[in-house]
């Protein structure tokens, strides 16, 4: 009784504060809603009151994650998380970027945040969470909706410079040629949007560097993969290659998956003279759409990896408590941040700041203490204009809208009801000067940002001569634009290659020839290590162990898809990124040898530029010294691969699918902490299709937050689904809803469908 009475109120008429007019909450068989208002205003607080009925924990989570207060509401065993938020000291922040916004902003949020708390308030019980943990929610605060955009900010950047870092402590010791060979800005599986793919740099000559003379007996951790990127895909086409001349937009936003998901579909009307009518997906904790249609545009995003975040390489002031600046010495400014504890003394966290951010307080850099720059700890890293998309005409007008906003930034891919397409950076981007932006630096003697760049600065595609563009986390540019965007370790191109190539074997679309493009899960980045594994494995060499001769005859036989049932493809993977650790490893271990055995290393995304270079080439001088030739080295990977699977699983080789260890993981973050039950807050443990490398990029925790497929004026016929559902609630109706279209690629509608339940908020006129 008492789970049941925290499920919302779905039909009836409720009388709330703060509302102008009556607004009208239809909501689909799915859960789906249809808010419509006469007002903006009364739309952000409907908005909010739909959040707060059935996504009130998730975002108490988010908001917490970001300002590091988890511990107040868990307990002890967050205190290690919360200090690495709190770092960031965004509560504070967030104080900062309120003080700047527009009233009209201002009084969006705060009639967003009533509304919350009027939908948590019309719950019969609290949050079943909160009986969980035995504690009670908190209201939401108009600031908070600043600290969920923290959050992703946390999720979708380098939020403590690591890549530099890590990149810096290779650059300290390996020479100059390998080092840049090691960490290209780019390889021949480009597929940029402008700019051509790039060549593989020569191997360094035997005077160099050799690994002939390297001694090293430590072995690297076994592991059988890289955790995905936690990037997306998204393109567009004109009008000219679609039967109504609309151009279609396409997103999957890749990001980390739990239950609920990160997103919650709606649509929101405002009825009037100044009328609005858009549809997609908000995030919880804001009152707008994040990424969709508005009838006349759409738009949607994936993460540019460019450089966003660098590390700045502190230099000690002639006396004790200061540092350089291009204006003199400097103090430290100290900040004691103060967690609360459930069940425990509060704990003090101590941050020192510099004028260009915090200082690291878990690495040791040879060069000094290193500072993080970062344009989430700017003012200027958050604002609201992506509310103005809401009311744009036109692909130019989203685009001029997309340079002013102020978000983690994001590739920006939009097409309007004309047909027109175009692509730019959404978000701000600080100007640099005279600096390695690869590379921790020294801006003591002058300033590496030089404030922001202005609208008209950032690079752009519009209308390109193809009609099409595309975007996936890959390079997406080059020359000056990609000097002005940077890198921040974007990924390697044969995901947004996949997709250019599928996009230009047809010459006209409808959306659900963008699904089939989304849900591509053919291993065509691994057709080449199968090719080179096979003729590893040559006849001599499987005569002589049934193992490897049974891991050869699933190779020769395999399905060339990261499908569940795929044995040769799980084989092929493990094969490429073994060899992969042990290279790496060998061409590191000068730096381990600098630094210590537990140093912080960082493999580039391109990496497999070098890679492929060493295993085709097979210079002796990059071989390690335990091997007499590439062949043995590359034998021997087969054999830990195979040693791997005995040790972990019982039967054959032929039982090791992918299906094995591509398992939903989609949990809902109390499962595991109630007995028996807990299990039934979770998506099924179902093997899912998908991989690295493909366009649909699928872990067992990760994947695609959304996909859809829209063109703008003609949503009717435009598909979009979403996992877990709108709800987390185990006993509402639309717990789970459209998961499994999820993971079966089923298309469903891009607009919510008829009514079933209507629930109407009235003006309390006392």
């Amino acid at each position: 009784l008492g789970l049941r009475a925290s499920l919302p109120q779905l039909d009836g008429e409720v009388s709330v504060a703060g509302l102008i007019s009556p607004v009208s909450v239809e909501r689909d068989a799915d859960g789906i809603p249809v808010l419509t208002a006469s007002n903006r205003k009364d739309l952000a607080f409907a908005t909010g009151y739909v959040h707060g009925q059935d996504r009130f924990f998730q975002m108490d989570l988010i908001r917490r994650q970001a300002a590091g207060e988890l511990s107040a509401l868990v307990g002890a065993a967050a205190i290690g998380v919360d200090k690495r938020n709190r770092f960031h000291r965004f509560r504070t922040r967030a104080k900062s970027v309120w003080d700047r916004a527009t009233d009209q902003d201002k009084s969006l949020l705060e009639v967003y945040a009533a509304g919350v708390n009027d939908g948590l308030q019309s719950l019969s019980a609290r949050p079943f969470e909160y009986f969980v943990l035995g504690s009670d929610p908190t209201p939401w605060q108009a600031q908070d909706s600043l600290l969920v955009m923290y959050a992703m900010y946390m999720q979708l950047n380098d939020a403590r410079a690591s890549k530099e870092v890590r990149r810096g402590l290779a650059h300290n010791v390996l020479p100059e040629e390998v080092y840049r060979w090691m960490y290209p800005q780019g390889t021949p599986w480009d597929a940029a949007i402008m700019g051509e793919p790039r060549a593989v740099a020569p191997i360094p000559s035997a005077r160099v560097f050799s690994l002939r003379d390297v001694t090293d007996d430590a072995e690297p951790a076994r592991e059988q993969g890289r955790y995905p990127l936690r990037g997306s895909n998204n393109w567009a086409v004109s009008g000219e290659l679609t039967a109504n001349g609309r151009a279609i937009v396409s997103n999957d936003m890749h990001l980390g998956l739990n239950n609920p998901n990160i997103y919650y579909q709606a649509r929101l009307i405002v009825t009037g003279p100044d009328s609005l009518d858009v549809t997609g997906v908000t995030l919880p904790g804001g009152p707008f759409v994040v990424a969709g249609s508005n009838s006349q545009v759409a738009w949607g995003y994936t993460n540019s990896y460019g450089d966003w975040t660098d590390a700045v390489v502190i230099k000690p002031g002639a006396m004790d408590g200061t540092y350089r600046t291009p204006e003199g010495d400097r103090a430290f400014e100290t900040y004691v941040e103060v967690i609360n504890v459930k069940g425990g003394d509060p704990v003090e966290y101590v941050v020192r700041e510099t004028i260009w951010g915090p200082i690291l307080d878990d690495i040791e850099y040879p060069d000094g203490e290193v500072a993080v720059s970062w344009i989430a700890h700017k003012p200027e890293g958050i604002n609201l204009r992506i509310l103005d998309l809401e009311r744009v005409t036109s692909v130019g007008e989203a685009l001029d809208v997309a340079n002013t906003m102020s978000m983690p930034p994001q590739n920006f891919v939009t097409g309007d009801a004309g047909g027109n397409i175009g692509w730019t950076i959404a978000g701000q981007i600080p100007r640099k000067t005279g600096f390695d932006a690869m590379l921790p630096a020294d801006w003591s003697e002058e300033h590496g940002w030089q404030g922001w760049l202005t609208p008209d600065e950032y690079p752009r595609v519009v209308n390109p001569e193809s009609g099409r563009i595309w975007t996936a986390n890959a390079r997406v540019v080059d020359a000056e634009a990609l000097r002005v965007i940077g890198d921040g370790s974007y990924d390697l191109g044969a995901r947004a290659r996949q997709i250019r190539d599928g996009l230009f074997a047809k010459d006209m679309f409808a959306p659900e020839d963008m699904l089939a493009i989304q849900y591509d899960d053919r291993a065509l980045f691994l057709s080449r290590w199968r090719e080179l594994l096979l003729q590893v494995l040559d006849e001599d060499v499987v005569s002589r162990d049934p193992d490897l001769a049974e891991y050869r005859g699933l190779v020769d036989h395999w399905i060339p898809r990261a499908i569940p049932e795929s044995v040769g493809y799980r084989l092929v993977r493990a094969f490429r990124l073994e060899v992969e650790r042990r290279v790496f490893y060998a061409l590191m271990a000068p730096v381990r040898e600098r630094f210590g055995a537990n140093v912080p290393l960082r493999l580039s995304n391109q990496f497999e530029a070098a890679l492929w270079a060493l295993v085709t080439e097979q210079p002796l001088h990059m071989l390690p010294q335990d091997y007499d030739s590439w062949q043995a080295f590359l034998v021997a990977a087969v054999e830990e691969n195979i040693s791997y699977f005995h040790e972990r699983y019982d039967g054959p080789l032929s039982e090791r699918t992918w299906g094995e260890v591509n398992t939903a993981a989609i949990r809902h973050p109390l499962s595991g902490n109630i007995p028996l039950v807990g299990q039934y807050l979770d998506m099924p443990a179902e093997p899912l299709n998908g991989d690295l490398d493909m366009p649909k990029a699928q872990g067992p925790a990760f994947g695609a937050s959304e996909r859809f497929s829209v063109s703008p004026g003609d949503e009717e016929n435009s598909i979009l689904h979403m996992p877990t559902g709108q709800s987390a609630h185990p006993l509402s109706d639309f717990f789970g809803r459209g998961h499994d279209d999820w993971v079966k690629g089923r298309p469903n509608a891009f607009l919510p469908g008829e009514p079933v339940h209507t629930l109407t908020l009235t003006p309390d006129r006392r």
